[in-house]
């Protein structure tokens, strides 16, 4: 999918994104926050609420519980879907694309481009909108794509491009 068509639609993020975003979701709502309730109503049985550490602990992990879950849902509301193995033109660097570069000291890295709230540098998930990506967008093999990054400009050469 094209750079332009993704913008149009929300921010893109893949079906295992999506997937873990719902199982963190389910989590919270299913077994976290159930155990916090159970806490929190007991300790609120035993009397001075002001000295009761279990009530106090309790009540403000609900409130990082509920605030988390809000923000879940925002962002599984507003993320768009995208499929990699969908791609119709795989011969260029979009979203989903596994992408090899090579530095000019031929140091080479593997990067999957995927949604932001995916993103894990570690795992070589690199967000849609990070620099790196931005610049790897539309690519092909053989094109010279210069990066900005804190410790100065870096040119990455597109060694190949694969899909799911």
């Amino acid at each position: 999918m094209s750079e332009t068509a993704l913008k149009a639609e929300g921010p893109p993020i893949t079906p295992a994104g999506m997937a873990a975003l719902r199982a963190r979701y389910d989590h919270l709502l299913g077994k976290e926050r159930p155990e916090i309730v159970e806490i929190v109503s007991w300790a609120a049985g035993n009397g001075d609420r002001s000295e009761n550490g279990d009530y106090l602990y309790g009540r403000k992990r609900m409130r990082e519980i509920d605030r988390e879950l809000a923000f879940l849902a925002r962002r599984m509301k507003a993320c768009r879907v995208v499929d990699p193995a969908r791609q119709q033109d795989r011969s260029r660097a979009w979203f989903g694309a596994r992408v090899t570069i090579a530095d000019e000291d031929d140091n080479q890295r593997t990067l999957t481009l995927v949604g932001d709230d995916e993103q894990d540098a570690s795992a070589g998930l690199i967000g849609w909108s990070a620099p790196l990506a931005r610049a790897l967008r539309g690519a092909a093999v053989g094109d010279l794509r210069r990066v900005r990054l804190p410790a100065g400009e870096k040119e990455w050469e597109v060694l190949e491009i694969a899909y799911p």
